[in-house]
């Protein structure tokens, strides 16, 4: 398998319109990465540079070690599974999962023993001598994925291809496409817009916000310590609420959050060093929706009585939408009790799980441009972020 590293890569159409901008990203050998973002966000396009079927505009690519922007799809050792399948109808399981290798003039002997093992690991032995047409859609994805391995490539490239499947199928077939990576110890590159995917799929995951790289990180550091806020809304299920306000201190509060006096969050002073250049200023404030509580077991936390809008009961969890100020929120919660709308509930907040976003502008001599800088505050690392402001 293979190293792939991009250096500063973009894509311009028309010669104005940027599409993926400065793009700068280390793969290693036999590691699973993911591409996520919304769409236009330009993963695909990222993905099909890597392929080559997509001319770069701008940037290097190489793949392992060997800069590959002028050379041809076919000679990059790259295997790509598409969102459509891809599938020549009037071929057979066998003669589909053959075909890449038939025109490489490989063996009759060679193609036969590539084909039966990548059909032992898919499960598709007893589906060798059907069409397309006689597939469900998850064999379909199958027969995609294993003309794919028998190719046995450097690198494993994926374009959103779960989308066509129910959610049910979609579930089984990350698992699959992940024992796939464990046991191929392969090179995978993978792209969804679906951050769930991204998060039980990825060894890291990389976060793509109008053709810029927002942040690339392990999936539970992601979650965890968010470096901007478009991060800390895309990642994460509900997404996160923000609160705009501001840090206050009053006499034995030393600092607090408030919402029109609805909702106030005092914080520690351990945290003034932190938060002191702050004093006063506007912050944005995130809270998870599982970090809301409805029993306080300390009897020291935040509250807020909310008047709930909507119930979603999830099974073990229930999803509580309700309104502060204008702003809509919603809490997941643990409850044994039947939470019905209209009803009026106490929420408490769990303090050592905030997120504060704050927000500068300045000037920078090294960028020559304006930049945002951008401080996530978790209570336990605060850390400033700088990215160039669009």
């Amino acid at each position: 398998m293979a190293e792939v590293e991009l250096k500063h890569v973009a894509k311009i159409y028309n010669g104005k319109i940027k599409v993926v901008d400065d793009v700068n990203l280390k793969i290693t050998d036999k590691e699973f990465v993911v591409l996520v973002g919304p769409s236009g966000c330009g993963k695909s396009t990222t993905l099909r540079m890597i392929a080559g079927l997509e001319e770069i505009s701008e940037g290097e690519i190489f793949i392992d070690g060997k800069l590959v922007n002028d050379v041809a799809p076919k000679d990059r050792d790259i295997a790509m599974v598409f969102q459509n399948y891809a599938l020549y109808p009037h071929m057979t399981v066998f003669e589909n999962m053959a075909f890449g290798l038939k025109i490489r003039k490989f063996s009759k002997s060679e193609i036969k023993q590539r084909v039966e093992e990548a059909s032992k690991i898919l499960g598709l032995d007893e589906l060798l001598n059907r069409k397309p047409k006689a597939l469900s859609g998850g064999q379909r994805q199958r027969v995609a994925l294993g003309r794919a391995i028998v190719r046995k490539p450097k690198v494993f490239l994926f374009d959103e291809p779960l989308s066509n499947l129910d959610a049910k199928l979609r579930v089984q077939m990350r698992t699959e496409i992940s024992k796939l990576h464990l046991k191929l110890e392969a090179t995978m590159i993978y792209v969804t817009h679906d951050q769930v995917e991204a998060m039980t799929m990825g060894d890291r995951i990389v976060v793509m916000k109008d053709g810029i790289i927002q942040q690339i990180d392990k999936p539970i550091d992601l979650y965890n310590n968010p470096q901007n806020k478009f991060v800390a809304s895309f990642i994460g299920s509900p997404a996160m609420n923000f609160i705009n306000g501001k840090i206050e201190r009053e006499k034995k509060i030393w600092y607090s959050y408030q919402i029109k006096n609805q909702l106030r969050i005092n914080l520690a002073k351990k945290y003034e060093s932190k938060l002191l250049a702050f004093m006063g200023k506007q912050v944005i404030l995130g809270i998870r929706p599982e970090n809301f509580l409805l029993k306080n077991a300390t009897n020291n936390l935040p509250k807020v009585t909310v008047e709930v809008e909507v119930v979603e009961p999830m099974g073990n969890d229930t999803f509580i939408y309700f309104n502060l100020d204008g702003i809509q929120f919603t809490a997941r919660v643990i409850s044994d009790d039947e939470l019905k709308p209209k009803s009026k509930i106490d929420l408490y907040v769990n303090p050592e799980k905030l997120h504060f976003f704050f927000w500068r502008f300045g000037k920078c001599c090294f960028i020559k441009n304006h930049i945002l800088i951008i401080l996530t505050l978790n209570l336990k690392v605060a850390e400033f972020k700088i990215i160039t402001l669009k």
